[in-house]
């Protein structure tokens, strides 16, 4: 009887599993085969207030700080000697349709420009993205460009100050695409048309044969940056620092400051516990070093965004 009972129960376990929807395989590809695109930056931020910044020299007090903290907590610090010479400048704009359909889907598209004497120098930079504070949503989009030339791949995990309050951390992930603009070819670089082939991630975002971007709010950002100086976390993790001062082109208004340094790695399994603790209390400390430094809930590219007052939807 009990063998009977036994038999019985297999018999409805299988068919209770037979039944069962199938699961879905996760997604692991790109439509193309490639293997998903994986983090392998850390860039934290820290958003600053730009009345403070009004000669070369509040940079390097913003440096002095940068240091004293570091030593407080334990990091290595060495200064960059260009700290000491004149800061370099770039020019940013950002590129969208006139709704913002770009940044409310969650891209951003900008290019930067360097300068050097007060001219020009090197390719213009184009840089695409996807930023989002989910990275799994991060990392399925497909940012990789349809050009014949060189390009490359930067996925990142960006710390953010917590929206409210001094002393934590957020995370957005950004998924960027990094070329120069002598890559493209096509004559018409400001026609939706022309993006939707060169991104295809995009090209669902068209509403019109005739459509094009055009500059965010008008706006031209002159940016005054800075670099620092690198910190060492350990087991080579080495970070570059600087801070930077974002103006308008023309009116020298003052939109935002920040302060970032970047750490590049191989892969997440391979950064020991002890640097990635270092980075959080080094970040989490320096925040509290320059509480009144900070502005809150905001990012560089959300107060480009907001020139005009408009508040876009964002992701951010």
């Amino acid at each position: 009887m009990a063998k009977k009972d036994t038999e019985q129960k297999q018999k409805q376990h299988k068919e209770q599993k037979m039944a069962r929807p199938a699961v879905k395989a996760e997604k692991k590809t790109y439509d193309d085969g490639s293997p998903f695109d994986r983090v392998q930056y850390l860039e934290a931020k820290l958003i600053l207030k730009p009345d403070r910044f009004t000669s070369v020299q509040s940079f390097r007090d913003f440096g002095a700080i940068v240091a004293a903290t570091a030593k407080k907590v334990g990091v290595g610090f060495v200064a960059d000697p260009d700290a000491g010479r004149r800061p370099e400048v770039r020019e940013i704009i950002f590129m969208d349709t006139p709704d913002f359909r770009l940044y409310n889907n969650a891209f951003i598209l900008r290019r930067r420009i360097s300068y050097v004497d007060g001219f020009p120098v090197g390719d213009p930079e184009i840089v695409f993205k996807f930023r989002h504070s989910d990275e799994q949503k991060a990392t399925e989009v497909d940012v990789r460009p349809k050009i014949s030339g060189k390009y490359r791949i930067k996925f990142k995990a960006e710390a953010l100050p917590l929206k409210d309050e001094i002393g934590g951390y957020r995370i957005l992930y950004s998924h960027n695409c990094v070329f120069g603009l002598s890559q493209v070819h096509d004559a018409n670089k400001t026609a939706m048309s022309t993006l939707g082939k060169i991104f295809p991630v995009i090209a669902a975002l068209q509403e019109s044969a005739e459509e094009k971007i055009s500059l965010v709010n008008g706006g031209i950002v002159e940016e005054v940056l800075l670099p620092l100086g690198k910190l060492d976390f350990g087991k080579a993790n080495v970070a570059k620092c600087d801070v930077a001062l974002w103006r308008t082109r023309g009116e020298h208004m003052p939109l935002v400051g920040e302060f970032a340094f970047q750490v590049k790695f191989p892969s997440r399994e391979a950064v020991a516990q002890k640097p990635k603790d270092l980075c959080a209390q080094f970040y989490i400390t320096l925040q509290h070093d320059v509480k009144d430094w900070i502005s809150l809930g905001t990012t560089k590219t959300g107060m480009v965004y907001r020139l005009r007052g408009i508040a876009p939807q964002s992701s951010e």
